[in-house]
């Protein structure tokens, strides 16, 4: 789930999802790439263990320009940050909650929880088949498959088990692709060509830039029409 519809769920407005998106991935981003606390080339998007993010949220509060941003803010940017943690503490229960619930379920044959195990975790048939069909990264071409990510495109969550076995429903991506696509900060459109979130501030700076596209086939379709629709975070 993405962090905007994370936000939505809990029963904030789509006007806060927009503000505290834009404070993590923009300004927030920003003045930890100034002041050195994260890499020069490198986002709060990137991050999703949520100990390191709190760590790492405490020291961009005694910033400066944190401080007196978030005074005039009425404290915007802390809520933020407290929110995004609180999402990626969330989040990094997902994949437990989803393995565990898979395990349990008296339905699927043992054989049939071990392939679900190794789909829902990006490895097995469903990597594998994404590797026979995309060659490499659906977007650049790039062949070291050991550096390359199994991600669905309408999530796991949100499928059937058709859907989740589905190679369609997949593209095998760089890091840096994978963490936009799947945060919602990057989407396809129907002929293939990248959209960019107007709150994704500095794609650039992650390699992604405005030209990129895939080629796919019209059973990705459907699944890239639900990943705009649903996934995609812009207005």
């Amino acid at each position: 789930m993405t962090f905007k519809r994370w936000i939505k769920k809990i029963g904030l407005s789509e006007g806060s999802a927009r503000n505290y998106s834009g404070a993590i991935f923009g300004s927030i981003s920003n003045w930890a790439r100034e002041a050195g606390l994260i890499d020069s080339d490198s986002s709060l998007i990137e991050i999703s263990d949520p100990t390191e993010f709190e760590k790492l949220s405490e020291r961009i509060q005694r910033l400066s320009i944190f401080q007196e941003r978030n005074a005039k803010g009425n404290n915007m940017y802390s809520n933020a940050l407290d929110k995004y943690s609180e999402y990626l503490r969330e989040a990094s229960n997902e994949l437990a909650q989803d393995l565990e619930n898979i395990i349990t379920d008296i339905s699927y044959s043992e054989t049939d929880k071990i392939a679900l195990v190794k789909y829902r975790i990006g490895q097995g048939a469903f990597r594998d088949n994404l590797i026979s069909y995309w060659k490499g990264c659906a977007v650049t071409g790039y062949k070291k498959h050991s550096m390359l990510i199994a991600s669905h495109i309408k999530p796991w969550r949100e499928s059937n088990n058709q859907e989740r076995l589905d190679k369609y429903n997949g593209l095998l991506l760089t890091p840096n692709l994978d963490k936009a696509f799947d945060t919602g900060f990057i989407s396809f459109d129907g002929k293939g060509k990248i959209l960019i979130s107007e709150f994704f501030e500095s794609p650039k700076i992650l390699g992604i830039e405005d030209d990129m596209k895939i080629r796919f086939e019209k059973s990705h379709q459907p699944y890239l029409e639900y990943h705009r629709d649903v996934v995609f975070f812009n207005l």
